[in-house]
């Protein structure tokens, strides 16, 4: 990040926050509410209903052979949400450097956030209007929302290194994970009640889950308010630099930085391809359900509530698991739990909830714990000094790039038409990622970074 001039008022970025702890711990209280107001899209809108209902759609307007036409390009209708996915994460790729950029050369963070937090918020209140057969429309709201939270969880995890000292962060970033679990499962259990209550309200089911999803956008819009009103931004010192290619140039030079860090670098390669695999099967587990076997959406809304309420008591878990046995290894063993995983899903019988309950289980017991635990062990393989630009790239790994899972899945089942076929071909991203992880002589790398070896790793 840009230097800032350092006076009582306004800290530079990247010292630890403000001088007054009173200040320093309201802005954490506001900023925690950034994850509390936009972690509803991601469980209601991408991992509920909008996966299912976009396929509805399509398969309304699409022809006598199954097919839709965006662009004149034929694309089998159940393959439209992954297609949509992949395409969104790619636009998110181009924005987040050039945003950053931006944000690093005037300091003012806070407007580039609102920007984008009320982008996705609007997109995705929209969707209210998707109906019929109006899938572009749909798929149109879907890039502009996740590209838009992408870019804002840029911005927002930016924050971090401004409003708490080193020693705090780790506390800090929890209770953020937390809050965002917390208004997840809570908007869930609304949306239960409203879909499965529909008849009452006296409500079509179409007309419950564009509820659904437009609510997630007016509680992301909503809630906003709160960072906004707390976080402050910081003025950059004169001469600072962020022009719109700068955003390229910094990954770029981050990532040639990391070629005198080959291990380091060998990491992060892992993480990226493995967590590909786990972000896209978060992200296709409701579209399999629901067309491949036959599940309703309140089986799909109950199996994500397990999976919130299970996913922190995961990461406890798999966090003692890994003071015994190192991360590596505890790490190693959820990609073996996460291919298990889609071999039970491939021969998953139809119209049997209680077997996907079973599988939703055990992703939320790997899935938080299987993402913290990447996180921390990271930390160790990066080079003091080095840790803001460095995790630039991670976060670039973690949102920016899982584009290819939904790809090879839209693309499986556009050859195959079979999503049995398409969640088995997932299993590649788990099997490759275990096998680039277990070359990464860890204890070596995080002496080769210069940073202290901890008796475990």
């Amino acid at each position: 990040m840009s230097a800032e001039t350092a006076d009582a008022a306004e800290p530079a970025q990247g010292t630890g926050g403000a001088a007054d702890p009173g200040e320093r711990r309201r802005e954490q209280r506001g900023w925690y509410f950034y994850d509390f107001a936009c972690s509803v899209y991601s469980t209601s809108v991408v991992t509920v209903f909008l996966g299912p209902y976009l396929t509805s759609v399509a398969k309304a307007a699409a022809d006598a052979d199954g097919y839709v036409h965006p662009l004149g390009i034929p694309v089998r209708a159940g393959s439209l949400f992954a297609y949509t996915i992949s395409a969104s994460l790619v636009v998110a790729v181009i924005l987040m450097p050039i945003v950053g950029a931006a944000a690093d050369r005037t300091g003012r963070k806070k407007p580039l956030l609102a920007a984008a937090a009320y982008v996705g918020a609007t997109a995705t209140a929209a969707m209210f209007f998707l109906d019929g057969t109006r899938y572009l429309l749909g798929a149109f709201l879907l890039i502009v929302a996740n590209a838009a939270i992408s870019v804002s969880m840029v911005l927002y995890n930016a924050y971090l290194p401004q409003i708490a000292e080193p020693e705090e962060r780790d506390a800090v970033s929890s209770r953020g994970w937390a809050f965002g679990y917390t208004s997840g499962a809570l908007v869930l259990v609304l949306n239960l009640i409203l879909y499965t209550g529909h008849d009452s309200f006296g409500l079509s089911e179409s007309d419950a889950v564009r509820i659904c999803l437009a609510s997630a956008g007016v509680w992301w819009g909503a809630f906003t308010v709160v960072p906004l009103r707390r976080l402050r931004d910081r003025r950059v010192a004169p001469g600072s630099h962020g022009a719109v290619g700068s955003g390229w140039r910094q990954l770029m030079a981050t990532l040639r930085d990391m070629r005198r860090h080959p291990l380091t670098l060998s990491f992060l390669l892992a993480y990226l391809v493995y967590n590909d695999g786990v972000q896209t099967v978060i992200s296709q587990a409701s579209v399999y359900g629901s067309e491949e076997l036959g599940l309703g959406q309140t089986t799909l809304i109950t199996a994500v509530l397990l999976v919130q309420i299970l996913a922190v008591a995961g990461a406890l878990g798999m966090g003692r698991l890994a003071r015994v046995y190192g991360a590596k290894l505890t790490i190693l063993a959820s990609l073996v739990v996460w291919t298990l995983i889609l071999v039970a899903g491939y021969f998953l019988p139809a119209d049997a909830p209680v077997f996907f309950y079973a599988l939703a289980a055990a992703i939320g017991l790997v899935l938080g714990g299987s993402q913290a635990l990447s996180r921390s062990l990271y930390s160790h393989l990066v080079p003091r000094g080095k840790e803001a630009e460095y995790f630039s790239a991670y976060e670039m790994s973690d949102r920016g790039l899982s584009w290819l899972g939904p790809l090879v899945f839209g693309l499986a089942y556009q050859l195959t038409g079979s999503y049995r076929d398409a969640i088995i071909s997932l299993v590649i991203f788990f099997v490759a990622g275990s096998v680039l992880l277990a070359r990464v002589p860890v204890r070596q790398a995080v002496a080769a970074a210069g940073n202290p070896v901890p008796e475990r790793i």
